[in-house]
């Protein structure tokens, strides 16, 4: 908690405007308790991110957790970030100029809520960094507006660029039969209907499939095991309206490769 009373005061200038924040967050002072709260808990104390480890963000947005790391990652330490919301990207690279061993990338990927004119798909979308690169990856809230083949790839991709022992954090709206027990009995938290089913997944907005995704949890273990990533922790969110609150919308696994 130190910590985090520490950065609340720092680094104001890595804070966005309102109107660029696109992770869900609504206002500066949530911008900051979300990223804080998360990377303390999940990466850091979890994960057990090092000072001085490699670090992808994968959907890092307007730098919810990168703001936070600038103030853990040494010098010997390393951060990389990709989005495909451009304004976001822009944004970051100008904000986080003074920060050599911060690195931001637009990915001009198709997403028919968030980049409907890109002609690039998620499913052939290859990750611009070299074999085993990483310590630790952190997807918050992508796979949340992903459908299961383009994740699919993006699991390959995770596997490819991840060090041997090295660890990923990823966020999920997981269904299993208590999540589609409260769903049904309407006591979810987040009021998304999820009226259409496929085999492995529920999605929202038939028109914009991607702009809200909750996928089958037997699949997703399945990914995390045919790509070679050993789940170590799980924690379930509140989204699905469970009376355990863990301080995190979405469920949250940690795996290790």
């Amino acid at each position: 908690m130190k910590l985090l009373k520490i950065l609340s005061h720092k680094n104001d200038e890595l804070i966005p405007p309102v109107y660029l924040m696109c992770d869900g967050t609504r206002s500066k002072k949530e911008f900051i308790s979300v990223g804080e709260g998360f990377t303390r808990y999940f990466v850091i104390d979890h994960a057990r991110l090092k000072p001085y480890d490699n670090v992808l963000d994968v959907g890092c947005g307007v730098g919810q957790k990168a703001r936070v790391l600038t103030s853990y990652l040494n010098k010997k330490g390393r951060y990389e970030g990709f989005d495909i919301i451009s304004d976001a990207i822009e944004w970051c690279i100008k904000s986080y100029q003074k920060y050599n061993n911060f690195n931001f990338q637009f990915a001009n990927i198709y997403n028919s809520h968030y980049n409907p004119n890109a002609i690039c798909k998620a499913i052939d979308y290859r990750f611009p960094y070299p074999d085993n690169t990483f310590d630790l990856i952190i997807l918050s809230s992508v796979f949340t507006h992903m459908l299961p083949l383009d994740m699919k790839n993006y699991f390959e991709e995770i596997s490819r660029v991840l060090k041997s022992g090295g660890k990923c954090v990823i966020t999920f709206f997981l269904l299993n039969p208590e999540t589609k027990n409260l769903m049904a009995l309407e006591k979810n938290r987040i009021k998304i209907p999820f009226e259409y089913e496929s085999e492995t997944c529920r999605i929202a907005d038939k028109i914009s499939p991607e702009k809200t995704v909750a996928h089958d949890e037997r699949n997703v273990r399945r990914m995390f095991e045919q790509n070679g990533l050993h789940i170590i922790e799980m924690t379930y969110g509140s989204w699905s309206g469970r009376k355990e609150m863990i301080g995190s919308l979405q469920d949250v696994i940690i795996a290790i490769k």
